[in-house]
């Protein structure tokens, strides 16, 4: 079962992290300024994690694969670690639609 993390950023933003059961990190949120928008993105990801159509397939400047979580106003909730091929980034994201769902939130503040 996955589970996400909210911790404080150096700078004193908060963050979520999902990671799968294996406690690989999954998807990673933005800075927010609120832990409250914090968990709002978290719930965001839970409702639209499900939805393949969410997802935007993507290769870096260096030929990495990785993939971003978009919710229904098209704007970015989280973004995946960086995969080594089309087919590790495609695996990336059926853990995040298997996970998120159903995660638990823990703070490490």
């Amino acid at each position: 079962m996955g589970k996400f993390i909210i911790s404080t950023r150096s700078n004193g933003e908060f963050q979520f992290v999902l990671k799968a059961g294996n406690h690989e990190t999954i998807l990673t949120s933005e800075g927010y300024t609120a832990k409250a928008g914090c968990q709002n993105g978290i719930e965001s990801v839970k409702k639209n994690s499900t939805n393949e159509g969410n997802y935007d397939k993507k290769v870096s400047a260096n030929g990495k694969h990785y993939f971003t979580l978009k919710a229904a106003n098209s704007q970015v909730i989280g973004t995946s670690e960086m995969y080594e091929s089309s087919n590790s980034r495609d695996n990336g994201i059926a853990s995040v639609m298997k996970n998120a769902p159903g995660a638990e939130v823990e703070e490490k503040l």
